[in-house]
């Protein structure tokens, strides 16, 4: 800075400050200036005061130059004002709106412009398109002065493309590949098939995210050593993308050892307490099995009447021998109660539909495990963003605050599909859902769907806590009609409402009763069409009552890697109508990951209809076979048909069972999703009603069909795609065989 000479030069020439005059300002008065400065009238000039004074000035943000000098014994003190923002302006940016830039940056019309301010906004908006994966992206700023010391601030933008992951590397792996590495974390590698998605861009925070999966992931195959060492990303020199290497320390694979619960209330039996163990001497070791047995200890024990209880899981490592022995110590935990729940942040969810996801209320003992499981409870929702539960002081020691805090989400929804199958040929749909109605927590739902071979429309209703009970309850309206000519040589239209309520008995068992009330018109049969679909011809009337019960275990919905599906429905029809039948099915599916992506599967399903008071049942209430329930054979491919027309005429009694191996491509990068698989369906259909066989020669047997063959699935950004290929190993002359079958889907 100048102004230390200048005072240098004014204390050499006498020193003495005589009078104080400002120049060159225009809107700061000068009795403003004044109070900045540490130089008075009738005192000597100090060149330190001067700096000071300098410095003071400088940090109000009025002026862009100041200069402090003695001419005589006048104190001339120069300032030049910074120029008022008339307005800020953004030029080039087109994924970020202006509304959303104009809210980040600090500089604001009728502001005082500042060079420090603009360039901590460039920096602002830099990171703004940073986190949307630009790092590309430049920001000049530019001002166009004007008239009155006032000046219009433009940011020039360049937004640049997205800066994806070019190459994600892992170093230290040996007992997992790189490609299934990969597939463990949540950032992808930059492909043409990932538009759609947003992980293939690189995000300092989602890396941290990955780093915890890894972690997790290892510890579920047996690494209890494993550790993640470093995660670097190094842009590119061209800066068009990052390279991402995990260096990771995996450790030696541990099997469990010795486990055991030991207690500290009297009269527990730990025998009991064993049965509720998910991990088993010779398993390899698993955190998350351990986790899952400390909360069904706890709830057991819970359940028991005790309070308190605190579970710890004592993990002891046997480096010799590669075990891990794990001893659950039940013992009283701290007497603490839930003093209040404080929800904050749900603008539009009642408070009741998050208090009713609470394992525990207040003025219940608190529990760690019962206060996660809530807030998972909570995220399981879908109607918020975020779900945050913390605990709290309370107003004493012995009691304890939860605190909620959410952010809420968008819970309506617009979805349009579009699909193609060789079962339902064309299909397009459109729905509108709202998933919390009114912040309630209520379910509506309104669907209308056309294809080529069936249409319907569909008006749903749920309410998940009917009368304030874990009970679901709702309604269903729908009408339906489907072209079968190809299959039967008729069509056939349904028009009716259902009733039905379900309730859970744990997390994973839950039962569903339905009462549905339809009217079903099958018309449009052929002249040629066999005397027992002709028989079937006209309106029926049906009223049934259902049961189901399921037991569901399964990871995931869509290539499900472990878990069993087991499900069981009762149905009786003839309160009131023109049907009277009972029917049962049953079927059940058991997957088992074999080693890296490898995934076997075994199931199978069986169901009998019989009409009872002499009634005959119609067509539409029969078993039909093939298609996707029996590949290698086309819809209704199998079971009775009729020898002079070759139509189906479905069956009363049916079982069918599959085996499949889901497997990695080879030479096909796991990033694609592309899965191969190899299959083998077994099944059959008979039974037709005995007064049918006079008019009619009939074709049926009890014969197991058998069919083998292989597949291909990719879960594309449209929706999963499958093409299958089977082929018939053991059937009848009479079938009806069909070796490829492709079915694509979505909804966007």
């Amino acid at each position: 800075m100048s102004a230390p000479a200048h005072a240098q030069r004014g204390a050499a020439a006498g020193g003495t400050i005589a009078g104080i005059q400002i120049q060159g300002n225009v809107r700061a008065e000068p009795e403003t200036i004044r109070s900045y400065l540490q130089l008075k009238v009738g005192e000597p000039f100090d060149a330190a005061a001067a700096d000071r004074s300098l410095k003071a000035l400088f940090a109000t943000g009025l002026f862009s130059d100041v200069v402090i000098e003695m001419q005589g014994s006048t104190l001339v003190v120069k300032v030049t004002e910074n120029p008022i923002i008339n307005r800020v302006v953004f030029e080039g940016n087109k994924k970020i709106d202006d509304d959303k830039l104009r809210d980040e940056v600090q500089s604001k019309p009728r502001q005082v412009y500042t060079r420090a301010r603009v360039q901590a906004d460039v920096d602002r908006i830099l990171t703004i398109y940073r986190r949307g994966g630009r790092y590309n992206a430049s920001v000049e700023p530019k001002i166009i002065r004007l008239e009155q010391g006032r000046v219009d601030l433009v940011f020039e933008i360049n937004e640049g493309d997205v800066t994806g992951v070019k190459r994600i590397s892992f170093v230290g792996n040996e007992a997992f590949g790189d490609g299934t590495l990969r597939g463990k974390i949540r950032t992808t590698e930059s492909a043409w098939w990932r538009f759609l998605s947003s992980d293939d861009r690189f995000d300092p925070d989602r890396l941290n995210l990955d780093r915890e999966l890894l972690r997790k992931f290892y510890l579920s195959e047996g690494y209890a050593d494993f550790r993640v060492v470093s995660a670097v990303a190094e842009l590119a020199p061209n800066r068009e993308g990052f390279f991402i290497t995990f260096t990771i320390s995996e450790g030696e694979r541990y099997k469990f050892g010795k486990i055991d619960v030991t207690s500290r209330f009297q009269g527990l039996d730990t025998d009991v307490l064993q049965t509720f163990l998910t991990i088993a001497p010779g398993d390899w070791y698993d955190a998350d099995a351990v986790e899952k047995s400390v909360s069904n200890i706890q709830e057991a024990v819970g359940s028991l009447g005790y309070a308190f209880v605190e579970v710890r899981p004592n993990i002891r490592r046997n480096k010799d021998n590669n075990t891990v022995d794990v001893t659950f110590d039940v013992q009283e935990g701290p007497r603490v109660y839930v003093e209040r729940i404080n929800i904050t942040g749900n603008t539009r969810t009642l408070d009741k539909v998050i208090r009713r996801e609470f394992r525990l209320a207040e003025g219940d003992a608190f529990s760690t495990a019962k206060v996660r499981r809530s807030q998972q409870r909570l995220r399981n929702l879908g109607f918020f963003e975020k779900v945050d539960v913390s605990a709290a002081p309370g107003s004493s020691p012995d009691k304890t605050n939860l605190e909620v805090q959410v952010v809420e989400q968008s819970t309506g929804e617009i979805s349009f599909g579009a699909g193609y199958s060789t079962t339902a040929g064309i299909v397009g749909d459109i729905a509108i859902k709202e998933r919390n109605l009114l912040g309630k927590g209520q379910e509506a739902r309104l669907g209308l769907s056309l294809g080529t071979l069936s249409t319907s429309i569909d008006l749903g209703f749920t309410e998940p806590y009917f009368m304030d009970r874990q009970i679901s309850a709702g309604f269903d309206i729908f009408r339906t009609s489907n072209d079968r000519q190809s299959v039967a040589s008729y069509s056939d239209r349904s028009l009716g409402f259902a009733l039905r309520a379900g309730w859970a008995y744990s997390e994973e068992i839950r039962q569903i009763v339905r009462y549905t009330l339809r009217q079903t018109d099958i018309y449009n049969v052929q002249p040629w069409a066999s005397p027992l679909i002709q028989q079937s011809s006209g309106t029926q009337v049906v009223s049934e009552l259902s049961e189901t019960i399921l037991w569901d275990t399964r990871d995931v919905r869509l290539n499900t890697t472990k878990g069993f599906l087991v499900r069981n429905t009762i149905a009786v029809a003839g309160a009131i109508g023109t049907e009277q039948y009972l029917r049962t099915t049953a079927d059940a599916v058991y997957y088992k990951s074999l080693f890296e992506d490898f995934v076997w599967s075994i199931g199978g399903s069986a169901g009998l209809v019989a009409p009872y008071n002499g009634s005959y049942i119609r067509l539409n209430n029969l078993f039909f076979i093939g298609g996707d329930t029996m590949r290698g054979f086309s819809v209704g491919g199998i079971g009775p048909r009729d020898a002079n027309t070759t139509d189906s005429l479905g069956g009363q009694y049916y079982y069918t069972g599959t085996t499949e191996l889901s497997y990695p491509l080879p030479l096909v990068p796991k990033e694609v999703g592309l899965l191969g698989k190899a299959f083998v369906d077994v099944g059959s259909l008979w039974g037709v009603q005995a007064q049918s066989y006079a008019a009619t020669s009939v074709l049926t047997s009890q014969l197991m069909r058998i069919s083998t063959g292989v597949g291909v699935q990719w879960v594309s950004p449209f929706g999963p795609i499958r093409i299958d290929y089977a082929v018939p190993l053991q059937y009848e002359s009479w079938d009806k065989q069909q070796a490829i079958r492709f079915s694509f889907g979505t909804r966007f």
